[in-house]
Formats: structure tokens, sequence, C-alpha cells
């Protein structure tokens, strides 16, 4: 299949067939939202020239990131079109021209070693910041919110109640998320109240599955996100 390719799994994940109408700033937002669930990403690329609309580059800090997004989200329903995903041939040289990075191939060696040097001090500097590895990619559902809080606030039902969620959420985002789970109905946020919204399903068994999916899911990577059922 031409997808996979002869490309060797690397960090970076090439993602085409995007729709070109979304303006760019809300197309990396949205991608950084969708694939942060797999591990930390150290930069998603997306330019507006005429040649590299409906395109994207994550770069991830861990193959196995990368691995698991290009393996999981293949075809995922992306503002209507399905993403095609595949692992970047190392960074093309179009892509560097236009981000400046660009270096002849006799100083490219030399560079990359230099970049690599920084990379790992990065990473270093990160793992220290940053806690564990499960503090960075979502990490146990317990560790927020008070145990039972969901048997106090109200019985289990078709409506989802979510919470802490970053200013930059969108409904958008939240339908990518949450349309992946058969029964979803659709996202009403709140205007007056930023931060959270309503989450609705058919029934309230389809609304459970998609509670104990998402629990804890970053949008960005101070918030994860806090959900109970709706008080009716």
């Amino acid at each position: 299949m031409m997808l996979s390719g002869d490309i060797p799994p690397n960090q970076t994940i090439y993602v085409k067939n995007l729709n070109e109408k979304v303006k760019k700033e809300e197309l990396k937002r949205s991608l950084y939202a969708l694939f942060s669930q797999y591990g930390r990403i150290l930069e998603i690329v997306a330019l507006k020239t005429t040649k590299l609309r409906g395109q994207a580059w994550v770069i991830f800090s861990e193959v196995t990131a990368a691995s698991n997004a290009v393996r999981q989200m293949q075809n995922f329903p992306f503002y209507d079109k399905p993403m095609r995903i595949q692992y970047a041939k190392t960074k093309s040289d179009y892509v560097a021209k236009e981000d400046g990075t660009y270096v002849p191939k006799d100083k490219k060696k030399k560079q990359e070693e230099k970049t690599e040097r920084k990379r790992c001090a990065e990473e270093q500097q990160s793992a220290t910041t940053n806690g564990t590895r499960a503090d960075i990619n979502g990490g146990p559902t317990a560790s927020f919110g008070k145990p039972g809080a969901q048997e106090a606030t109200a019985a289990p039902n078709n409506i989802l109640f979510i919470q802490n969620l970053p200013d930059e959420a969108t409904s958008m985002m939240l339908e990518m998320l949450f349309q992946q789970y058969p029964g979803f109905r659709e996202v009403r946020m709140v205007e007056a109240k930023p931060g959270i919204a309503f989450v609705e399903f058919e029934d309230d068994v389809q609304s459970s599955v998609a509670m104990q999916a998402l629990q804890g899911f970053k949008i960005s990577p101070q918030n994860p996100m806090a959900i109970t059922y709706a008080k009716k």
C-alpha cells in the first residue's frame, strides 16, 4: 500500500488531504488537540503556500508516539475530509526553505549534529520540568478530580459536562474528539462561561463510553478535560 511505503518510522509524520479552507492557526491548534493524545509534540509545520496547502507535518518527541498516531488516526475525518498520514521522508527541502532552516547538503551534517545535541539538552530539561512521561501523555485518569465525583454530581445520563477546557478550545475541536464515539449528537459551548461545554449522545451507555475514553484528555498540556454527567 502506497501510504506506508518504504519510509522508516521516525518522529515526524506527514499529514495530507487536509481541508484547505481552514485557517492556518486554527488548523495547527486543531492538529495539536488531536495528536497530543499520543505524546509530546515539539512542533507543527503548516504552510499556506499554494504548493503546500492541505498538508502539515507533526513532529513528536518520540518515534513511538508518531507510530501510534500513524496507525490510529489514518483516515480520521478531520474537517469533513479523511486524513492521509505517513512518516515524513525526513524534513523536505522545500519545507526547510519555507521555515528558514534549509542548508545545502555539505553543511547539513554539521547542523544536524548540532541540532541533535540541542534537542537532547532540551528533552532533558523538559523531563525535569514536566515530571513523568505519564504526566505529559495524559497520565492516569485518577490524577485529577476527587474519586467518586461523578456519582456525587449526577446519575448517568446521555449528556456529558466537560470542564477545564483551555480558552482556545472550540466546538469544532470537541466535535472532532467526541464524534469518534457512537451515538454522538452535538456539542454545546457556553459563551458566557469559557472552559466548559456539554456534549450530547443518544443514550447514557454511549455517553459513558466517550467519558471513559476521553477522561483526562489534554487539549493543551495544562488542561486535562474533567468529564462528568450533566445535572438534569
